[in-house]
């Protein structure tokens, strides 16, 4: 598509605003209830799709991607209707007898940008926001997915006019076309570079966004814990998609008295989950592509490998691997690892651990491992996260229930259920009057006013 097209498919999607249509709450419903089908009816094509990507399982296929999107359908055709009713709120006294309400309204055209690592959910959950609020939406699929990016454009683009909202598939050249355009909200799924890039060109029309990024994202491990539980929940969350995901634990931050023990519950888990040989197992997923590949591959060999280490270029296979003696300085805790390796640091005391976290730029997810509900309390009120769990990993990601994104340079704005419409809805502050009767304190002449004040 080049940038002629581009302009007309905006062009189309501005004049299909511009007639209304999307205002109508019966027809977001439908519209809703359409792409609810569209997934659940094409569940199979979309695991063959990630599986040929990621080699990712159906299982995490399911409860990576397409769960998460029919959960956030599901909630937002449950309360659409009140989201989308105005709410009345006080007025001031001066005011009276007027009444006050705050009006939610679609932008009107959003562009939503979706990364490679959960294509479907990434990119769909968005959408699900963009349409309960009333707007057309034009996505990007990363390119990165290839599979799952055509298979989204071919979905999407027979299933919906188009002018409502439509799929547009290609490189880092088209994200720049569609970035040199107006959109009245992007919304923005990836890394923090390119976030600013995205931040960049929105500035030039003033455009708001949404940006979802990533970070280190440290795990906390306290020495009161539950050492099965508390390694089971670290394995999952760091190796789910061979660890390709933007909540993962990136470093564990682990009490001294109870390391070896750690460690020795995640190496059984590994084996418990994966198997003795991971490479064999058809639960393990693998690296998106080459480059990715080698950027993790360098990254291992600042730390000593106590687990793992194994890779395999031609398979993009990267065992999942364990790093000790890590130094906080080098660059495999100074960059977003997105793959299968974790680096382990031990501190002797909480303020150590604490520090760590608070010299890096704020995470998008921060983890604790505790049962002391004093040290759950500290963490929390001495760091800064998007958001995070306690005694667990990565799930508060998962719920509607809970906004989700990141803080500081993991991201601006929140989406998820309720916080999705409200990211792609401007919000209209109404006082409206009456003609019954009309208070003239407020009109000049204003001499001895003052003293009604």
């Amino acid at each position: 598509m080049d940038q002629s097209e581009i302009q007309d498919l905006i062009r189309r999607q501005r004049e299909f605003f511009a007639a209304g249509k999307t205002r109508d709450i019966s027809f977001r419903l439908e519209q809703l209830k359409k792409l609810r089908t569209m997934i659940t009816e094409n569940e199979g094509a979309i695991f063959d799709a990630l599986k040929r990507d990621l080699n990712k399982p159906a299982w995490e296929a399911y409860a990576g991607d397409t769960a998460i999107v029919v959960n956030e359908l599901d909630y937002a055709v449950k309360h659409l209707r009140s989201w989308a009713k105005p709410k009345r709120v006080k007025t001031p006294l001066a005011y009276f007898p007027g009444s006050s309400h705050i009006h939610p309204a679609p932008y009107g055209v959003a562009l939503i940008i979706g990364p490679w690592n959960f294509p479907v959910q990434l990119t769909l959950a968005p959408l699900v926001g963009a349409v309960a609020a009333g707007n057309c939406a034009v996505l990007k699929p990363s390119e990165v997915s290839p599979h799952t990016s055509r298979l989204l454009a071919r979905l999407i683009n027979k299933n919906f006019d188009d002018a409502f909202f439509a799929v547009v598939e290609g490189g880092a050249d088209i994200a720049r076309a569609l970035l040199a355009e107006k959109f009245d909200c992007i919304f923005f799924t990836g890394s923090v570079g390119v976030g600013k890039l995205v931040m960049e060109a929105a500035a030039k029309h003033l455009t708001p966004v949404t940006l979802e990024l990533g970070g280190k994202n440290p795990c906390i491990v306290d020495a009161d814990i539950h050492l099965d539980y508390a390694a089971r929940r670290i394995t999952w969350g760091k190796f789910f998609n061979a660890g390709q995901s933007c909540v993962a634990p990136d470093y564990l931050l682990v009490d001294k008295r109870i390391k070896r023990e750690l460690l020795e519950h995640i190496n059984r888990t590994i084996r418990e989950f994966y198997g003795a040989d991971p490479s064999q197992s058809p639960d393990y997923a693998r690296i998106v592509n080459d480059r990715h590949f080698d950027r993790i591959t360098n990254l291992i060999k600042y730390g000593n490998i106590i687990l793992g280490g194994k890779t395999d270029r031609t398979a993009r296979y990267i065992a999942p691997t364990l790093l000790d003696n890590v130094v906080v300085d080098s660059p495999v805790m100074e960059e977003e690892i997105f793959g299968p390796v974790l680096p382990v640091i031990e501190y002797e005391d909480l303020s150590r651990a604490i520090a760590i976290v608070n010299e890096m730029p704020r995470p998008l997810a921060l983890y604790i491992f505790s049962r002391s509900r004093k040290v759950q309390e500290r963490v929390l009120r001495e760091t800064s996260s998007g958001g995070g769990c306690i005694n667990d990993t990565t799930i508060h990601e998962t719920t509607p229930y809970l906004p989700f994104g990141g803080a500081g340079k993991s991201g601006i704005g929140k989406y998820h259920g309720k916080a999705s419409f409200d990211a792609f809805s401007h919000v209209r502050s109404i006082i409206k009057q009456g003609f019954l009767f009309d208070i003239k304190l407020r009109y000049p002449p204003y001499k001895g006013k003052l003293k009604f004040m």
